[in-house]
């Protein structure tokens, strides 16, 4: 529980600096935190590149795998639905309860509650020891599908935002390029998988998508493509083929090596102070309070600001009300699992960071605004705070479990 501590003591850590930022850098403000953004993505694909590589589909029976996703879809659907609702009719007047505008800035905004965040999640896991369970691979398939789901409802948010665009179009071709490869490419190609070149794989992902991104502004800088590097790193990991041994079995002990654990549990480190910074300030200066009520023009930010006590109240329930819509999965897998355990995998859903934050900021760059979304960043923030607690009733979770009812490995 040591290394569970520590990262939750890093991401404290992150977040703290991530409202200090803005006057700590001044006006450097922009430039520094483009810079934290793209270490993050290049932590998150080192992650990923890692979880796409002990991700394996037995193609003999899909039928499981459909269900996975139809589970981890409410996973992803529920808490939208419930804290989009939750926004429109608790925090709205009723007068903007038929407003389409209003329906399109919430429904984007309170996406932000439905990703988990599958960084930190395995992370975390690995770090409190679950790595070798039933709940470690499953949720490992959940959280991963559960992200593609968020990723892919994007897209619809989006043309509801812009319109019909073919950048839009693009980014669905890319993905289901990438998932094609995943399919028939499935641990096929032989490339090194030590930790230096998994770092270097890591910045090739995370540096050529901020330049396509970039590049894509200057096409049009009104709807630029944003491939998330989440998908990219997964299936990178996924067509890795694993090394072998003289005999030709499989080396499993490759990543199993001191020096592979010890390069892993610094960069996971050093990626739970980064998901902290990405944390857009919500204790801001009156400055940059003034700069992002020029920057937001959506009907949201038109609204009156609450105060602080009602601010912090509605934190509280949209935080219960998101984390609750993540506990389909307990009802699920009665075949496969001790009861203890399905409510742990719904339990480890519930951690949201990196990409819940991307939503955010998407929001902001569509000018959406108000109370709703420091409602949405101080809940993001909350869920990140109490990312080790949840850890730690999961790893309790599993420890009531008697043995003779545990699932075989």
């Amino acid at each position: 529980m040591r290394k569970l501590a520590l990262y939750s003591i890093l991401l404290v850590i992150g977040l703290v600096f991530s409202q200090l930022l803005p006057v700590m850098a001044g006006g450097a403000y922009s430039p520094v935190t483009t810079t934290v953004k793209v270490l993050t993505m290049i932590g998150l694909s080192f992650i990923m590149i890692h979880v796409g590589y002990e991700f394996y589909i037995d193609k003999r029976n899909l039928k499981q795998y459909g269900w996975d996703y139809i589970v981890a879809m409410t996973a992803a659907a529920f808490p939208w639905i419930f804290v989009t609702l939750y926004f429109v009719y608790v925090m709205l007047p009723p007068e903007m309860w038929s407003s389409w505008d209003a329906w399109k800035e919430t429904l984007l905004a309170g996406r932000f509650a439905a990703p988990t965040s599958a960084g930190v999640l395995f992370s975390m896991m690995a770090a409190a020891g679950l790595g070798a369970t039933w709940l470690y691979r499953k949720a490992r398939i959940l959280a991963i599908f559960d992200d593609l789901d968020t990723v892919l409802l994007m897209i619809p948010l989006k043309m509801l935002m812009v319109g019909l665009v073919w950048q839009l179009g693009f980014a669905i071709a890319v993905m289901g390029i990438l998932l094609a490869a995943a399919w028939f490419w499935m641990e096929k190609i032989r490339i090194p998988i030590t930790w230096p070149w998994v770092l270097s794989y890591a910045v090739i992902i995370a540096v050529s998508s901020e330049i396509l991104y970039d590049f894509s502004k200057i096409v049009d800088d009104s709807i630029p493509i944003h491939i998330e590097v989440l998908l990219p790193a997964f299936v990178l990991g996924v067509v890795i083929a694993h090394p072998r041994k003289s005999d030709g079995s499989e080396d499993h002990g490759t990543l199993e090596r001191s020096g592979e654990k010890r390069a892993s549990t610094i960069i996971s480190g050093i990626f739970m102070v980064l998901v902290g910074l990405n944390m857009p300030p919500v204790f801001a200066s009156e400055a940059i309070t003034e700069i992002t009520r020029n920057i937001a023009s959506g009907v949201l930010a038109q609204q009156e600001m609450m105060g602080w006590s009602s601010i912090i109240w509605h934190v509280l329930v949209v935080t219960a009300i998101s984390n609750m819509g993540k506990m389909f999965p307990a009802l699920c897998y009665r075949r496969e699992a001790h009861w203890r355990e399905r409510i742990a995998v719904a339990i480890g859903m519930w951690p949201r960071g990196e990409v819940g934050a991307g939503v955010l900021v998407v929001s902001l760059s569509y000018g959406i605004g108000g109370a709703v979304v420091t409602v949405a960043m101080l809940s993001l923030a909350l869920n990140l705070l109490l990312t080790g607690f949840f850890i730690f009733i999961v790893k309790r979770l599993l420890s009531g479990i008697p043995k003779a009812v545990l699932p075989s490995m």
